[in-house]
């Protein structure tokens, strides 16, 4: 072994270890009283194996972080080190705490710049998302601060480390690692003479925690998604349409599929069984079928034990006007529909459709979902107002007849994936219906995206169909990483939003609900 070659392992210590530990915490700690006494140490092994860390490189100790189980209402207020520990300098585990608590991390001065305590923090890291344990709290000595006690107080040596104006090299490394300072904690460490006694109270938060009382109640980690892509064709009847669907919902439940998902107005082949040369007509005679489709699309989503995303159907509404509506059939039986907010001037000019007034989040028991019609997705403020609800899975029905329509819709949904950090399905419709007015000519890809960060796909893409092909195509979506992107990704684009120059509001009285 050479510092230039070494040869580095992590493992848990062993009661073996301690005089090697005793040197380095010597080494380490001679300003504030050396190592821990050797009882103390076998105690922690004893109590609690896997919270005691250590780094080698070959036979020496050159690394070890050590810990405990405390709980966290109790220390993630203002406490001193000594709270820790008995009169015989013994230190408390408690087997039912649900936050790890960071005695000390050290690292032998010969192997700085090897990021060794880095690679401490991130098996801590692992171990308390792997406990479920609420966080990491440590109390963090501000070692450098005596030599600016005379002109900065305490709070302003804090601001101007976190400015990255000074150096402390316990502050600084913790920032880095994505602690939070709670507060400044006196006479934490009276005999630290660097620190004038004060210590920072850090918190590491685990996003993944689950309550114990809430495990049973919480929503998956994981969905499966089955999209439909619809080829338009003739149809002789209501019902040969829904047997059609109905084939399709069988299928994407048969694969253990949570949603299935459907295109924008995809019973729209309908209007083929009336006259097309008043197309006002013919879209209010379409809307005539949505109340039974809507009967039997809801039989299906129980039957099945799918939540149908039932693309989009015209609605008349209580005010006799026609709307583009999209629908969740949950499976428990539960109806939720969202409208279409943006007409097309196609829509308007050919359909008199008029554009919705809500938007809405809904819970489903495989995340929390929008829906965005079509020309919908192209208004990002949508998708942000959505995402300040939490939402996990954008659904995106959409209807379009060229490749440049589709690209408009296909590019700005990956857009709403990347910048919400959320999952984004686009669901379409293929095939040639020359028959109807407006439905003459179909162009679709469907898709689904993700964030663009190390933990999808290079192309932002999880899967996508072959275009212009009616078929089936399934994802299986994880939101832990969603959640791991959100807080700890390359970029944090929800967190980093400049909210005290911007903001998007939602301005009629009746705000976006959360579900």
């Amino acid at each position: 072994m050479t510092l230039e070659d070494p040869h580095l392992n992590l493992r848990n210590l062993k009661k073996k270890d301690y005089p090697q530990l005793k040197k380095l915490m010597d080494k380490v700690y001679d300003d504030i009283g050396g190592a821990w006494p050797q009882a103390t140490i076998n105690k922690l092994i004893k109590d609690f194996p896997d919270g005691q860390i250590g780094i080698v490189d070959d036979d020496r100790l050159v690394g070890v972080a050590l810990s405990v189980l405390v709980d966290y209402a109790t220390f993630s207020e203002p406490h001193k080190y000594s709270d820790l520990t008995d009169s015989k300098e013994l230190v408390r585990n408690n087997p039912n705490g649900d936050a790890l608590y960071g005695l000390d991390v050290l690292i032998d001065p010969d192997y700085r710049g090897h990021r060794l305590g880095r690679r401490l923090y991130d098996t801590r890291k692992e171990m308390c998302r792997s406990m479920n344990l609420r966080a990491i709290i440590a109390g963090g000595r501000i070692p450098n601060y005596h030599e600016y006690a005379k002109d900065l107080k305490p709070t302003e040596y804090l601001e101007e480390v976190a400015r990255k104006e000074i150096h402390d090299p316990i502050l600084s490394f913790q920032l880095a690692n994505d602690f939070m300072v709670k507060r400044l904690m006196r006479g934490y460490l009276p005999e630290d003479e660097r620190s004038h006694g004060y210590a920072t109270l850090l918190e590491w938060n685990n996003i993944l925690y689950e309550p114990a009382d809430l495990i049973l109640d919480s929503v998956s980690t994981e969905a499966r998604v089955g999209a439909v892509q619809w080829q338009m064709r003739e149809f002789d009847s209501v019902d040969s349409v829904l047997q059609q669907v109905e084939y399709f919902v069988d299928a994407l439940s048969d694969y253990g599929s949570d949603f299935a998902v459907f295109p924008e107005l995809f019973n729209a082949p309908l209007m083929g069984l009336t006259d097309q040369s008043d197309s006002v007509q013919a879209i209010r005679f379409l809307a005539t079928f949505t109340e039974q489709f809507k009967t039997e699309l809801m039989r299906m989503a129980v039957s099945y034990n799918i939540n149908i995303i039932a693309g989009s159907m015209v609605e008349e509404g209580e005010d006799e006007l026609l709307y583009n509506v999209a629908y969740l059939f949950r499976r428990d039986g539960t109806l939720e529909c969202q409208p279409k907010l943006h007409i097309t001037p196609q829509e308007r000019r050919d359909w008199v459709i008029e554009g919705g007034h809500e938007l809405s989040v809904f819970e489903t028991d495989a995340g929390r979902i929008g829906m965005l019609i079509c020309y919908d997705v192209e208004f990002p403020e949508l998708g942000r107002l959505l995402a300040d609800e939490e939402m996990d899975i954008l659904f995106v029905p959409f209807w379009t007849d060229t490749k440049n329509g589709y690209l408009r819709v296909r590019h700005t949904a990956q857009a709403r994936a990347v910048e919400n950090e959320c999952y984004v399905v686009i669901c379409g419709s293929v095939g040639n219906l020359p028959s109807i007015e407006s439905l003459d000519i179909q162009y679709a890809q469907s898709a689904v995206f993700s964030p663009s960060d190390f933990a999808f796909p290079h192309d932002a893409v999880l899967n996508e169909t072959t275009p212009n092909t009616e078929m089936i195509f399934f994802s299986d979506l994880d939101f832990t990483r969603l959640k791991l992107v959100r807080s700890e990704g390359s970029v944090t684009n929800l967190k980093d939003r400049r909210q005290d120059l911007f903001s998007v509001k939602w301005r009629k009285k009746k705000k976006v609900p959360g579900g």
